[in-house]
């Protein structure tokens, strides 16, 4: 299979057949001044050592070497194919509320931005582990499956907002169980959740939850995300208010948070505008023991570049060495 890994250069081969044309163009244009200067086979007796033919043998060289050069800047590529590869890594789900309460702006911008801002810092300090994603709010769902891509984990990241999951409340219960589900059938041992939230669960019973999960051997960290003294909720240009008129104040409930964590064996962080808090519980997971998946990966391509770049490079230094003037021919 050839593939060329930068295909745009090949554009530039539509020069190639345009070369010849121009410099047909050229000759006849150099015939037709001869013509106003005299007599033409008196000029060509004039200069009897030009060849007319040679210019066409260096033009067919010189074009033939700048195609090859072409070829070769586009990076000509053979011999991919799949290959099962070997890697030691842990498996984490980050559970991330986006309900309306995360908007509240005691981060800066607000809770949700910041806290995406540090799922992708934390994306470019992992190597090997496999990173999966569900967001929640009154209900949860996978919005990345377990994956080592992390490319694609910061697509999708960038995408999510409050209005990403439609059914709004804060049920954590429901998402620590949907990420429980949601690792691979070949990890056993390594495995955590990461709960993102500002704690604040109005439709199941979290605490449960967490106790299944770890039965299963499965970490579950908390970082709590707001203040304890409350913050209120920007919504459409206004302030959230509840169906009596009052401004809604969202609190940062930390003792549920701690009971979720101690339940599921993990740790509880209060995330700070600083440190956030997802560095300390991944310097804890990699003290987890490390699994080995199988995954398909594509071999490296070899690079055929180089032998273009030479047969260009022969072609012009044929061009160059052949010249202009007739061959001498000597009668013996």
């Amino acid at each position: 299979m050839l593939i060329f890994a930068n295909h745009q250069y090949l554009f530039l081969l539509l020069l190639v057949p345009l070369m010849p044309l121009l410099y047909g163009l050229m000759r006849r244009l150099r015939k037709e001044r001869i013509r106003r200067f005299g007599d033409e086979a008196l000029v060509k007796q004039l200069m009897p050592s030009w060849s007319g033919s040679k210019g066409w043998v260096r033009l067919v060289l010189f074009d033939l070497a700048f195609a090859f050069f072409i070829i070769g800047l586009a990076r000509p590529q053979i011999g991919a194919k799949l290959q099962e590869r070997e890697t030691k890594s842990a498996e984490i789900m980050i559970c991330l509320d986006v309900s309306n309460s995360m908007l509240a702006k005691d981060y800066s911008p607000n809770r949700l931005e910041r806290a995406k801002l540090a799922i992708s810092r934390i994306t470019d300090k992992l190597q090997d582990d496999r990173i999966g994603l569900i967001i929640f709010a009154g209900s949860s769902f996978v919005q990345l499956p377990i994956t080592n891509d992390y490319v694609s984990a910061k697509m999708f990241l960038n995408s999510i907002s409050t209005e990403s999951v439609p059914v709004q409340g804060t049920a954590i219960g429901d998402a620590i169980l949907t990420a429980a589900r949601s690792f691979s059938a070949q990890s056993e041992k390594s495995r955590a959740i990461i709960v993102i939230t500002d704690g604040e669960n109005h439709e199941d019973d979290p605490v449960e939850a967490a106790k299944q999960a770890a039965e299963l051997g499965i970490r579950i960290y908390t970082i709590g995300v707001g203040s304890l003294r409350g913050e209120p909720i920007p919504l459409d240009g206004d302030l959230m208010k509840d169906k009596d008129g009052n401004i809604v104040v969202t609190h940062l409930d930390e003792e549920t948070l701690q009971k979720i964590a101690a339940a599921g064996n993990g740790a509880y962080v209060h995330a700070g505008n600083e440190e956030f808090g997802l560095n300390p519980i991944i310097n804890d997971l990699k003290r987890l023991e490390d699994e080995t998946f199988n995954s398909m990966v594509f071999e490296e391509f070899d690079e055929q570049y180089m032998y273009f770049f030479a047969v260009a490079l022969a072609l012009l230094v044929i061009e160059m060495l052949i010249g202009e003037r007739r061959w001498k021919r000597r009668m013996f």
